[in-house]
């Protein structure tokens, strides 16, 4: 409730839904991270390495995640907001610059560009609110700024050195995802009430959807640029065809009541939640996918190394365990139909190893097309998102 003055930075319940187009613009900014991100997984060669490129992409994520929070909660139209987003496309530059170079002495500049990042949107917020008497606004965004100092902490110091203290790193990213999950708990302030996530409108659902969607982009983007630096071959054009595929079938596993499904949980705040999590696993298949066929289009014939299996196989599968779980959690409703095919592709490992990379790839998409013309869709869920009784 507001003790006084205007709310005009909160959203109105009655305002505009559609996303502005400086948010659109923050999220073109953040995907070119991402592209970066499944460049640096693609050359990978151990498991230690590829754990520091998904705790880097989790961080990235969080960025966008708790910005688009925000921009859900106040009004993108005003000029702090604006502000907001805009420190965090900056934010988001100096994290993508320095994505490549964290292992060679510039792990301060990520860990700065990070904790920035959040510092400041806490700051212009709470100065905002307080300057509009906005006083239950502004408590929940001390509870942010709180927690993004505690972990902050942690950051810098794992990155003061030159060298990245992996382990400071991990401490910080977990206190960054559990604080949220428990609600931001904070001394003197207690935590951030439910009833405020039930305040989720369409606009939440919608930069969701766009966000995924230009992600999906990185599938295609990554491995075209690889071809365009080598020669144009015809095994080459047919993994680059590949990747297409792949792309519009798992773009067509998302969208299957997405939308539905943000907006009719959002009563029970619930969208608000746990789509940050299952977001970010879907947003690592897809990082695994681009990188699989960044190495794909590079050599897709001969055989599939072990990593390259797990990268081809594992991606997309890790985007539909993020869509079922997404579906699950936020209505109650098993997607049997999804995890019976999320097994098809895995069927063929004990052979899938002597086979082309191509072959692998082409496989996947198979599996990817079952999955999404099986008859049975409708039966997921209803539009009411209850669950469904055997006479429905």
């Amino acid at each position: 409730m507001t003790t006084g003055g205007t709310a005009a930075l909160v959203r109105r319940p009655d305002g505009s839904t559609r996303a502005t187009l400086l948010e659109l613009l923050f999220d073109v900014v953040f995907v070119a991270s991402l592209a970066l991100t499944s460049t640096l997984l693609a050359g990978s060669h151990s498991w230690s390495g590829a754990a520091m490129v998904l705790l880097m992409l989790t961080a990235i994520w969080w960025t966008w995640s708790v910005t688009s929070t925000t921009t859900e909660f106040y009004d993108p139209q005003q000029r702090p907001i604006q502000a907001i987003l805009m420190v965090a496309m900056v934010g988001s530059v100096g994290m993508a610059a320095s994505l490549p170079k964290v292992t060679s002495g510039h792990a301060l500049v990520f860990a700065l560009a990070y904790v920035g990042t959040h510092v400041i949107r806490g700051i212009i917020l709470i100065k905002s609110l307080h300057q509009q008497h906005h006083r239950s606004a502004m408590i929940r965004a001390a509870r942010f700024l709180f927690w993004f100092l505690v972990s902050g902490v942690f950051w810098i110091t794992g990155a003061v050195s030159g060298t990245v203290d992996w382990t400071l790193w991990t401490i910080a990213i977990t206190i960054d995802l559990v604080s949220a999950a428990a609600r931001y708990p904070t001394p003197w302030l207690g935590r951030v009430p439910l009833d405020q996530y039930e305040r989720t409108t369409a606009h939440l659902g919608e930069r969701y959807q766009q966000f995924v969607i230009l992600a999906l982009g990185d599938i295609i983007l990554v491995p075209t640029l690889q071809v365009s630096r080598g020669d144009f071959g015809g095994l080459r054009v047919a993994a680059l065809i590949c990747a297409f595929a792949v792309m519009l079938l798992l773009w067509q596993v998302y969208v299957f009541r997405a939308g539905e499904l943000l907006e009719a949980g959002a009563g029970a705040g619930r969208p608000a939640r746990v789509a940050p999590y299952t977001h970010l696993v879907m947003l690592a298949g897809v990082v695994g996918t681009a990188a699989s066929f960044d190495l794909v289009v590079t050599r897709p014939t001969g055989t599939t190394p072990v990593g390259w299996l797990l990268l081809i196989l594992g991606g997309p599968a890790l985007f539909v365990i993020g869509r079922v779980l997404f579906t699950l959690l936020v209505s109650m409703v098993v997607p049997w139909r999804r995890l019976l095919c999320l097994f098809l592709p895995l069927l063929t490992l004990p052979w899938a190893g002597r086979w082309p990379p191509l072959l692998v790839t082409a496989t996947v998409a198979l599996g990817l097309t079952v999955h999404v013309v099986l008859p049975g869709a409708a039966r997921e869920t209803t539009p009411g998102l209850r669950l469904r009784r055997p006479d429905d």
